[in-house]
């Protein structure tokens, strides 16, 4: 009846009125939260106080990486002869290191593989993380080379509270999404690397090695560690670092070292392989190429990124 009805709609506006105001007690809290200088790093990224954005322009003059410019585009759709992928036209792919050498090495024939990841933490992957995956789709399908995807369930365990086991169980579920968005299946390797540490020895060897070339010092600058962060946490990002190099991946290139790496990845994750280039030198091996992204805005807006530490922030894959 039109009494219920009255009812309803009165009922929720009392809803949409407890959600605003509850909005701006977010909102608010957030604004007060919000650093003099904004913060990107690989666990967070959020804009200074006053900026209603990421600062790419001053991430790229932090790094020391360079914008991509329609020349690179141009020299990508003349090397593959396919077209430029709408991510690098739009600039949601933004920023590279050294993607030139990797086009001379394939018009050279000589080979490269690509590699990005996924820290599982959640049982599915949101929006936001689909972007370096498309583009990845993207490298493999124009240039027709390996892929390897490492699922960092180890980092999960030792950053978030989360037991060994679910961290685990987590890596194999967001791998489900990853395998659908249809690489190819017989040049793609998607590995945990807690089941991977276990069979293959060269993963581990070359984890030590870069681990005896970094100083805690380097890496607590590099990453803002401290005395009360975990050993684990001060000796991963050599873990990231290692499929960099081709060795980590026997069953794939065998012995050999000389073959390229390029990695697709939000620009977050750069700070890994601004290391991973320091150390490659002087273990013999190419320093590894990098696009980088831009961040998928939290639901919130675009002072933050979409994260899943954060469910209020993204749009997963199964909502």
């Amino acid at each position: 009846s039109s009494s219920v009805a009255r009812l309803l709609l009165s009922s929720k506006a009392v809803e949409l009125e407890m959600a605003t105001e509850e909005q701006k007690k977010v909102d608010v809290c957030q604004a007060q939260e919000r650093p003099k200088e904004q913060i990107v790093d690989p666990w967070k990224a959020v804009a200074a106080e006053g900026k209603d954005t990421i600062d790419y322009d001053k991430l790229i003059e932090q790094f020391g990486s360079k914008r991509i410019e329609g020349s690179l585009l141009d020299r990508i759709e003349q090397v593959t002869g396919k077209k430029a992928h709408h991510f690098l036209k739009r600039g949601i792919f933004f920023s590279h290191r050294e993607v030139p050498k990797i086009l001379d090495a394939y018009e050279k024939g000589q080979p490269f593989y690509l590699y990005t990841g996924r820290g599982p933490s959640s049982e599915a992957m949101h929006l936001g993380h689909l972007i370096p995956f498309q583009f990845t789709k993207y490298l493999q399908d124009v240039f027709d080379v390996p892929l390897v995807i490492q699922m960092t369930d180890d980092e999960k365990f030792l950053w978030k509270k989360l037991g060994i086991e679910e961290a685990h169980r987590l890596a194999y579920e967001n791998a489900k999404d990853i395998i659908a968005c249809g690489f190819d299946m017989k040049k793609t390797f998607i590995f945990s690397n807690l089941d991977y540490m276990s069979s293959c020895p060269k993963f581990y060897r070359n984890i030590l090695e870069i681990q005896k070339l970094v100083t805690c010092n380097q890496v607590k600058a590099i990453f803002g560690f401290t005395g009360t962060d975990n050993i684990g946490m001060m000796a991963f990002p050599a873990v990231q670092a290692a499929p960099s190099f081709s060795t980590t991946f026997p069953h794939i290139f065998g012995n050999n070292s000389d073959v390229q790496c390029l990695i697709p990845c939000a620009i977050d994750q750069d700070p890994y392989f601004r290391m991973t280039r320091d150390v490659a030198p002087r273990l013999g091996y190419h320093k590894p190429a990098l696009f980088h992204s831009t961040f998928f805005p939290a639901l919130q807006g675009p002072q933050s990124k979409m994260s899943s530490s954060d469910p209020t922030s993204a749009i997963f894959l199964t909502d």
